[in-house]
């Protein structure tokens, strides 16, 4: 099949694992559509941004995700979840509650970008606390910060909205928080601007 010439970017990254990292197929994979010139664009949310040929954009994909590569929009949605590098193991961090929740919400559009992280323990590597959404696994419970700014003179860390949560209980929160903020954020405004403007509270009563 041969391509239209027109591309569209989408994001790619190895999903949700022991840290950012990529194998040797999944690289190849990737060089396949690239020409010698082009470059790929490393976010600071662990993904890769490629632009591959619109007409073949589907199949492309699916080929990507056999090598298992994690497929997302680029644009104003929810980003793929942020983690640390699970330096104790996969269940004792929680990673399978970080696949679910990476599974429930990554890709869901949003007044604008919203990035949300996942962190094993307290130590904080995969810095939920600088993001708008950021979860902390304590023992075997959840703590769910919002509200976080990485950006500018006014910088600042999220607060704590919900601790002790179950992971059916991070997951129904987070989804809710995310629906109203889609439902009632202003085109291409923040996270951490619609909480100030609305504040936690209504944000979980909505």
């Amino acid at each position: 099949m041969e391509a239209s010439g027109k591309k569209v970017k989408i994001a790619i990254n190895g999903g949700i694992g022991f840290g950012a990292k990529l194998n040797a197929k999944q690289l190849m994979t990737i060089c396949k559509y690239m020409g010698e010139d082009e470059e790929l664009e490393l976010t600071t949310f662990q993904q890769l941004y490629i632009e591959i040929p619109e007409d073949q954009k589907e199949e492309i994909m699916k080929e990507f995700e056999n090598v298992g590569l994690a497929c997302y929009p680029v644009g104003n949605f929810v980003k793929s979840l942020r983690t640390c590098n699970f330096c104790k193991g996969e269940e004792e961090e929680g990673m399978p509650v970080a696949k679910e929740l990476n599974r429930r919400i990554a890709g869901k559009p949003v007044p604008f970008t919203l990035k949300v992280a996942y962190t094993g323990c307290p130590i904080g590597c995969g810095e939920p606390m600088l993001s708008d959404i950021g979860v902390m696994k304590i023992r075997d419970h959840y703590n769910l910060y919002v509200g976080g700014k990485a950006k500018g003179k006014d910088a600042e860390v999220g607060t704590l909205l919900k601790e002790n949560l179950t992971p059916e209980e991070l997951y129904e929160t987070v989804e809710k928080m995310i629906d109203v903020y889609a439902e009632m954020g202003k085109k291409r405004e923040t996270f951490h601007k619609f909480m100030s403007r609305i504040g936690s509270e209504q944000l979980i009563r909505a």
